[in-house]
């Protein structure tokens, strides 16, 4: 089997989606910044059977965030899933009027030069293996502006840009770029929003591989939880 790899592993979404994946049989590769853990996640994954490696990066470092998955793709095999879903700081969520220029610097890095990154560092390998599957994980200032949270609304937009894009420019070559909007928190034991929920959701998007904008629960005036 091939190599799913989450960027921003932690004990919430990250770890139920390696469970998720892994229980199909994926190897998975776990991408954060602490070592310690990576550890603690990799021996519990683990005790569920689930071949899982840890490597640190800071999604703010290009350089090692392409180490890191260069070297998970050369331990474990060919990333064919990358699912980029870090948590963002809380001083990107500054009211609009105090943001400067400075202020969207780490926003601005952490939302699209670290997806370009990791898309730029995967993308050979799932061209080589004939398929794909780009995740990204998104909160609700991806597709509505918050004026308290202008670093997230604008660099989640930008995010949103790309991975769009992703979507349409590699569609002809089996390989699908796919965005889970999570319009709030993510809650153990929530219908819509808890960790084995938007694992499986996100697992279904690389199986049916339909659309490019989906929502783990309708957004104010925002009906469907389907694609757009």
């Amino acid at each position: 089997m091939t190599t799913f790899a989450v960027v921003g592993a932690g004990p919430g979404l990250g770890l139920a989606a390696a469970r998720r994946f892994g229980a199909a049989g994926h190897d998975v590769a776990l991408i954060a910044r602490d070592a310690d853990h990576l550890a603690s996640l990799v021996e519990e994954l683990g005790r569920d059977g689930v071949r899982a490696r840890g490597h640190t990066a800071d999604v703010l470092d290009p350089a090692s965030l392409a180490a890191a998955l260069t070297a998970a793709a050369e331990e474990l095999g060919p990333i064919e899933i990358l699912q980029y879903s870090p948590v963002p700081r809380a001083d990107f969520m500054k009211p609009v009027l105090d943001t400067d220029a400075a202020d969207l610097d780490a926003p601005l890095a952490f939302s699209v030069k670290g997806p370009v990154t990791c898309v730029r560092t995967v993308l050979p390998g799932m061209r080589t293996l004939g398929r794909g599957t780009l995740l990204f994980v998104n909160g609700g200032t991806a597709v509505r502006p918050h004026p308290e949270r202008a670093g997230t609304s604008i660099a989640f937009a930008a995010e949103s840009a790309y991975a769009r894009l992703l979507h349409d420019a590699l569609a002809g070559e089996n390989i699908h770029a796919a965005q889970l909007i999570v319009p709030g928190a993510i809650r153990p034991g929530a219908e819509h929003s808890s960790p084995e929920v938007l694992a499986e959701r996100l697992y279904t998007l690389h199986t049916e591989r339909t659309g490019f904008r989906h929502y783990a629960e309708p957004m104010p005036d925002q009906p469907s939880v389907r694609q757009s």
